[in-house]
This record gives C-alpha cells, structure tokens and sequence, in this order.
C-alpha cells in the first residue's frame, strides 16, 4: 500500500490544498484524494509534488510491505 506525507508538509509550509493543486496543475479534490491515499499519483505528479513541498519524492511518498 502506498503511504504519504503529503498533507504533514502542505501544512508546514501553511499551502492550503488549493494553493498546492495550483503550483502541480491539478485540482484541489486531487490533492485531497491524494492525503487521504485514495488516489495515487503518476511518477510526473509525485515528482512535481516533492518539488513543490520542497523534499525528497522518497519523504513524501512510501510503500508498506503487505504481508505474505
């Protein structure tokens, strides 16, 4: 499963879930479905993502190892 810190570093830099969709190019319900790992983004988004957040796309973004 995919794991994020989206929402912990949008915070930090006071970007509201709007601000944030603007500086990627998507929606704010697309960042919003993102936080709440509903959604996960494309290697582009995610890229872009960590830029905006100013941190390593590795920090933002991780997998949790399921069970075998």
């Amino acid at each position: 499963m995919l794991h994020n810190s989206v929402r912990t570093h949008r915070t930090a830099l006071e970007l509201t879930q709007t601000d944030l969709g603007g500086l990627v190019g998507v929606t704010r319900q697309t960042v919003a479905f993102i936080e709440k790992g509903e959604f996960s983004p494309s290697v582009t988004l995610a890229l872009k993502l960590a830029q905006a957040l100013k941190v390593n796309v590795a920090e933002l973004f991780w997998l949790e190892e399921e069970e075998a």
